[in-house]
């Protein structure tokens, strides 16, 4: 049997995380847990501001954690579809791969930022995603974009468009 994985996605907002996460769901005894879902169920009416995001992602990680720990123990593999875009919120993903014993990618998806805008708006129009982002905002965030080092000791895996 193989060994329970925990995927990991770094990729700008609009970069496909999603998408491929959901690819990646689809290989057995795989569970996926997307923050999207889970901040706007929980946070929508609190979410306007990065540190809004700031502050209710780090709450939502908070609880959610010992969960997935639990979920790799028990021997499923989990795609976590949480922005792996720092180092803080990589360090916490580190804390779950060393709890649960677990094996580990970490999908970098490596896409212009171009494309991610033109992607973001065609998102927006078809309204099928629970944020909206404008391209400030676009910007605000990939502000904060750190890619992966190999000190931090992550099997990646690069997806370059």
């Amino acid at each position: 049997m193989p060994m329970p994985t925990l995927y990991l996605l770094c990729g700008k907002i609009a970069a496909g995380k999603s998408t491929l996460a959901r690819q990646l769901a689809a290989r057995p005894q795989t569970l996926l847990i997307g923050e999207d879902h889970w901040t706007s169920t929980l946070f929508a009416d609190d979410l306007m501001t990065i540190d809004d995001y700031a502050k209710y992602s780090a709450r939502l990680r908070a609880a959610i954690a010992p969960h997935i720990v639990d979920i790799l123990r028990q021997g499923l593999s989990v795609v976590l579809d949480f922005q792996a875009n720092t180092v803080r919120v990589r360090a916490w993903m580190r804390q779950i791969i060393d709890a649960a014993q677990a094996a580990h990618e970490l999908h970098v998806l490596d896409v212009p930022d171009r494309i991610c805008k033109q992607r973001l708006r065609q998102r927006n129009a078809s309204g099928e995603h629970q944020f909206e982002v404008s391209d400030a905002e676009f910007e605000q965030f990939t502000r904060y974009f750190v890619p992966p080092t190999p000190e931090e000791g992550f099997n990646v895996v690069i997806h370059a468009v």
